[in-house]
């Protein structure tokens, strides 16, 4: 073997060595996305653009917006195509829109306007580039005893409308709510409606507050999980009188963070982790500060899993 032979069997070994390593820490890099929800900062009343704008300069590369703050924008002469605009220049990406049509509700008459409200909601998500919107149970929060069949198949109908706009609705879990504030039914509706598209949306405080706890997020499926509300709560108020406004960053409270994003972890895919609270401490203080604050706090809690 001649010298030149000797030199390209090392750096062939030395390459082969090294692939290892940099894809395993893409991997880790990859394990999650983060994202700013604007509940975060929406004690500031910012507005759609401006919020954007704290967004990206806090460094959080998704967001998840509020409609309401979307159809205020467009309804002071805005539009769809400017937003977009702002989106792809800030760098941001639109991951979730947070909506409140009462699709779950046993009123038919309701039922038919939430489903007209979706599909105008939906209409304008796709035109920003958002493909997914959240289902929480609004209508169905203080009345015990839903029929979760027929909540499974009015899931489907909504599954069926995202279908044809391109807009995913998210089933979400409310904890405060008498229904869809546990583990257990949020996935018996989910499963039950049979539908492929079905997902889960779910929250360290919500699922706390609703009394599951973070450890039955283990009993959830990976692919229904493709972004999670990331946030912690205190040790008090007592879990049964523990309000939104109670939240605090990851990592400031006592709830078993590690643990929960240990079984969140999805070697396939990362999961997005979106920062929702609703602090009024933090809408006393610069919005970009809470921003960037909540980001540190996030990525502290995940650093190691």
């Amino acid at each position: 073997m001649n010298r030149r032979q000797v030199l390209a069997g090392i750096a062939t070994a030395t390459a082969v060595a090294t692939v290892p390593m940099v894809s395993s820490a893409a991997a880790k890099r990859e394990s999650f996305k983060y994202a700013l929800n604007m509940s975060t900062i929406r004690g500031h009343k910012l507005g759609f653009m401006k919020e954007i704008e704290v967004a990206s300069k806090a460094g959080f590369p998704h967001v998840e917006i509020w409609i309401n703050s979307l159809q205020e924008y467009l309804k002071n002469g805005g539009t769809t195509a400017d937003a977009r605009k702002h989106l792809n220049d800030s760098g941001v990406i639109v991951e979730d829109a947070i909506g409140f049509a009462p699709w779950i509700v046993d009123d038919a008459a309701t039922r038919t306007k939430a489903v007209e409200q979706l599909k105008q909601e939906m209409g304008i998500l796709a035109e920003i580039g958002c493909t997914r919107i959240a289902a929480p149970p609004m209508g169905a929060t203080n009345e015990p005893g839903l029929d979760l069949k027929k909540a499974a198949d009015r899931y489907r109908t909504i599954l069926e409308l995202g279908d044809t706009m391109g807009v995913v609705p998210h089933l979400e879990l409310w904890g405060f709510s008498k229904n869809l504030s546990r583990v257990s039914e949020l996935l018996y509706v989910a499963t039950e409606s049979g539908h492929p598209s079905a997902k889960v949306l779910m929250d360290v405080y919500h699922l706390y507050r609703g009394g599951s706890g973070l450890e039955q997020v283990a009993w959830v499926g990976k692919p229904f999980i493709e972004i999670f509300h990331m946030n912690d709560y205190p040790a008090s108020p007592p879990r049964d009188t523990i309000k939104d406004s109670d939240r605090v960053y990851p990592g400031d409270g006592v709830g078993p963070l590690s643990q929960l994003l240990r079984t969140l972890k999805n070697p396939e895919k990362p999961v997005i982790l979106s920062l929702e609270v609703f602090n009024p401490a933090y809408y006393a203080q610069d919005a970009l500060v809470v921003a960037k604050t909540g980001l540190a706090k996030m990525k502290a809690a995940t650093n190691g899993i």
